[in-house]
């Protein structure tokens, strides 16, 4: 007889006495892929270049003055943890390569330090006294994993804190997930403290600022992206964008009421 007793005895005598591990052999998901360190260095030396092509064309007064010093601290550091922990080759959600992950995060996360600067000069506040609150650890995969909370918080003269999103975008689409509004509502609602969403659009040379605790449910730009598993966005709508990239960088309060 064909029936439950028969499957299980069946995957018994494979060897699994367990239905997920079965599966995983079957799908050869239990075979980690290893990681083409030749491919990643290429990745790296991509980065450098992005970073001195942007470097080349921005304002003076945010340009970065000594970018090997930079990449050390920023790039090459930091790779050399991810690697030394063993998290490259646990970088695989939604299947794709680990080197396609790294290169994903690391990119976001260079351009954000790079940007650094800019955002003291826009919140009108001395570098070091910008507080980095992201959850990124380099020493453990599962705390290295994000999550919805921002990258930095920005203390106001008025006393008043803001959070602030550095996100990039390299494709000319430009989405805010759902996740960093909820997250947003969430701190506005019990610690006062609003959210702001600065979006890099590098393919265009421009500069989104987005106030994202007070961005309605019935909202017009809420979209569903196909390129993104079917996710709910908000779309970044062209009157967002107040900064060229060649320009000094504007102030917040010429920007925004906070």
């Amino acid at each position: 007889m064909i029936n439950t007793k028969y499957f299980k005895e069946y995957r018994e005598k494979l060897g699994f006495t367990n239905q997920n591990n079965a599966k995983a052999f079957f799908g050869a998901k239990d075979i980690i892929a290893t990681v083409d360190f030749n491919y990643i260095d290429l990745l790296n030396q991509r980065l450098l270049e992005i970073i001195n092509r942007v470097n080349g064309l921005i304002h003076n007064d945010i340009k970065i003055q000594d970018i090997p010093t930079f990449i050390d601290n920023n790039l090459t550091n930091v790779f050399n943890q991810l690697k030394r922990n063993d998290i490259l080759p646990k970088l695989n959600n939604q299947g794709r390569r680990p080197e396609e992950v790294y290169f994903s995060w690391m990119r976001g996360f260079v351009i954000s330090a790079y940007f650094l600067k800019a955002v003291g000069i826009i919140f009108d506040i001395e570098t070091n006294k910008i507080t980095l609150i992201g959850d990124d650890d380099f020493s453990n995969i599962e705390i290295f994993k994000r999550t919805p909370k921002a990258d930095l918080e920005v203390e106001l003269f008025d006393n008043k804190k803001v959070r602030i999103e550095v996100q990039s975008g390299f494709q000319g689409i430009n989405d805010i997930k759902q996740h960093k509004v909820l997250e947003a509502r969430k701190i506005k609602n019990t610690d006062d403290i609003s959210s702001i969403v600065m979006h890099f659009d590098l393919f265009n040379g421009q500069v989104a600022f987005v106030k994202i605790d007070d961005i309605e449910e019935n909202d017009i730009n809420w979209i569903t992206r196909q390129q993104m598993e079917g996710q709910t966005v908000f779309n970044i709508d062209q009157n967002y964008f107040s900064w060229k990239l060649t320009d000094f960088p504007p102030k917040i309060n010429d920007i925004l009421s906070i």
